[in-house]
């Protein structure tokens, strides 16, 4: 059988400052595991990105995503406010297409995934959206989402 690509995938090269946020997400794994806990995140280690940093908790039957923490360049680049909110309770908008099916693929994989989307308004009309799983109460509990501008 062969297997294709998994939906999502990380391309080759990807922004720096999403490939910071990667490297960065890579060395909180601990030993054999494969992604690392969430209660290790601080995201205050990467301070100049925070402003493009996001926390989605993730919950399981029926699967859902909550906004945990969503940093100032997203809010304003969505024009609301989401904290708190669900992912599927918004109005799915820019830089948000695709989050719901980006995050349950990234909690199927267990592992990073990508997407390059386009905006419909401001001068940063590129983008680009990593999201990283992590541990968390035996399952994947917590999403790390990263945003880089072009």
């Amino acid at each position: 059988m062969q297997t294709s690509e998994p939906p999502y995938a990380i391309p080759q090269a990807v922004d720096a400052d999403l490939a910071r946020v990667l490297a960065y997400w890579k060395g909180l794994i601990r030993g054999d595991n494969e992604i690392p806990f969430w209660d290790d995140v601080n995201l205050s280690a990467l301070p100049d990105l925070l402003p493009r940093l996001m926390l989605l908790e993730a919950f399981e039957r029926p699967t859902r995503f909550r906004f945990a923490l969503v940093g100032p360049d997203i809010r304003a680049r969505y024009g609301d406010d989401l904290n708190g909110k669900f992912v599927d309770e918004i109005e799915i908008r820019d830089p948000l297409p695709y989050l719901a099916s980006q995050s349950s693929a990234t909690l199927e994989c267990r592992g990073p995934t990508f997407y390059r989307g386009v905006g419909a308004r401001g001068a940063a009309r590129e983008y680009s959206r990593l999201l990283l799983p992590m541990w968390g109460d035996g399952r994947v509990g917590m999403l790390l989402v990263a945003f880089a501008w072009r």
